[in-house]
């Protein structure tokens, strides 16, 4: 039987292994041994950092908040509250670009918040409120008719569902004019 030797696929993942260790610190970007230990480090500290970094971000975004809210003389937590009673839903995120880049309109959300607060909802938010839910409305009767795929049915059950909906002439319609008067 032949001698196997493997120093080129040896060379090779040695290769891969310090062409990542590259730029590291003294032997951790020559040595092998040093570099692949290194590198399990590393993929480890980048994991957890992927998901430490979205915790430090939200306490950036909450710490600029606060700032800007306690010129306006209201809490962080009070002013958060305040927004939730008054029905605005806007992230952390946006508040912080806003308090940092807008400092007027952000005390125009802080008077929001405060009529939040005191109970007075306006008329603009009540408004709102009845159109999101008109509008959570049509959503729902958009999803019942597209539940029924139009195209699959046959002309018969076509013509039952115009009846239903009190299409004129669905008796001497084609298929394709019946879904089209039907998705009307």
């Amino acid at each position: 039987m032949a001698r196997v030797k493997n120093g080129a696929t040896t060379k090779a993942r040695h290769k891969k292994v310090l062409k990542q260790a590259k730029g590291y610190f003294g032997s951790k970007h020559r040595l092998y041994k040093s570099a692949k230990e290194q590198l399990m480090h590393s993929g480890q500290y980048a994991f957890r950092d992927r998901r430490q970094k979205k915790r430090d971000f939200r306490k950036l975004w909450i710490t600029r908040i606060n700032a800007a809210c306690r010129m306006e003389d209201i809490s962080y937590s009070r002013f958060i509250e305040g927004l939730n009673k008054a029905g605005v839903e806007i992230n952390r995120k946006m508040l912080s670009e806003i308090a940092i880049s807008d400092p007027k309109a952000f005390a125009e959300i802080v008077k929001v918040a405060k009529d939040g607060l005191a109970g007075k909802v306006t008329k603009s938010a009540k408004k709102e409120e009845v159109v999101a839910k008109d509008e959570k409305k049509d959503a729902k009767k958009e999803t019942k008719k597209e539940s029924i795929d139009l195209l699959k049915l046959t002309v018969a059950e076509l013509k039952d569902l115009a009846k239903k909906a009190n299409v004129e002439g669905y008796t001497s319609m084609k298929k394709q004019e019946l879904i089209d008067a039907l998705n009307k």
